[in-house]
């Protein structure tokens, strides 16, 4: 009988998002999480396994034999060696393109969050310092108001250009660093990299992590941003040097940042950006709406039924 081995369905599936679809193509095992030193033991004799952030390295694949495929679920495959899997002739299937919509919209809330204080001012209300002002009103930090500012975005593909389409929207200049995309949008112009850092108001992060984009924002290039300068990740943590970020922002060197992504998750207690001055983080939500998390097992499904087939779809070469 077909074995499906899901190695950490906790976050796809937190009692909401049920696994009907993969039950039905065979005896499913699901595990809520999966330490590195038990992958081999839970994954063995599978015929597909499922990972979302579990490791599965270039020795656990060699041990793996049977393994007819295996299914990232989530976009990014760096959880997975794919070149040793492709020289084991074992497909890896990510699920491409399931929650722009989600990251497109939590990208402008940090914005947002970061531009107009809502939390901030929330918690003020609640601490009784409206009840006590002298006037009709107050604030707690300055406001800043995006119409008319420049919005660069480093990555034009299905969720930048979401991005890009919101923030003109808003009233905004949007440039993208990219010369190419699945979508479009008349008010987008294209520039290089580093004038992009250099003229934009807000630098919003969209691209993939590779070797040529790790670290994109390190110091150099925080350096030639204007000191009002925003930055928005909810790409990868790795685009940007953690370290450096935070020193530019308590040294002034920009102004602000929210993130949803960080380079070591979840953090320990002394990441340095838990401290530096105005920096917004979230807790890597920005696929999780129940809308996303849905399209992700839907697709999942069908890149399972293909693997079995013998046909599999959505391969990452």
């Amino acid at each position: 009988m077909t074995r499906l081995v899901v190695l950490d369905g906790a976050t796809l599936n937190p009692g909401d998002n049920p696994w009907t679809g993969l039950e039905e193509l065979g005896k499913l095992v699901v595990y809520e999480r999966t330490p590195r030193e038990l992958v081999v033991e839970r994954a063995r004799g599978a015929d597909i396994i499922f990972t979302n952030k579990t490791i599965v390295d270039a020795a656990a694949l060699a041990a793996l034999r049977g393994l007819r495929g295996i299914c990232v679920l989530a976009t990014g495959v760096n959880v997975v060696d794919v070149g040793a899997a492709r020289s084991l002739g074992i497909p890896v299937c990510n699920v491409p393109a399931y929650s722009a919509q989600f990251v497109a919209q939590h990208t402008i809330a940090l914005l947002l969050e970061l531009c107009n204080a809502v939390g901030l001012h929330d918690a003020a209300v609640r601490a009784g310092e409206w009840s006590a002002a002298p006037d009709f009103s107050f604030w707690k930090k300055s406001l800043l108001e995006l119409d008319g500012l420049a919005l660069g975005i480093v990555g034009y593909g299905a969720i930048g250009s979401r991005v890009a389409a919101i923030a003109s929207a808003l009233g905004m200049r949007v440039s993208a660093a990219t010369a190419h995309g699945p979508g479009s949008h008349a008010a987008v112009t294209r520039v290089p990299l580093e004038r992009l850092l250099a003229e934009s108001d807000v630098i919003s992060l969209h691209c993939p992590l590779t070797p040529q984009t790790e670290r994109l924002l390190r110091w150099a290039r925080l350096c030639t941003m204007k000191p009002s300068a925003l930055v928005i990740n909810t790409a990868r943590g790795g685009l940007v040097d953690d370290r450096d970020l935070q020193r530019a922002l308590d040294q002034g060197v920009i102004a602000g940042a929210a993130v949803d992504v960080l380079s070591s998750e979840p953090p320990p207690p002394d990441h340095p950006l838990l401290s530096a001055k105005n920096c917004i983080i979230t807790p890597h939500l920005g696929w999780s709406s129940l809308a996303a998390r849905r399209r992700l097992m839907s697709i999942t499904v069908d890149n399972a039924r293909a693997l079995l087939a013998g046909q599999p779809i959505h391969v990452v070469e």
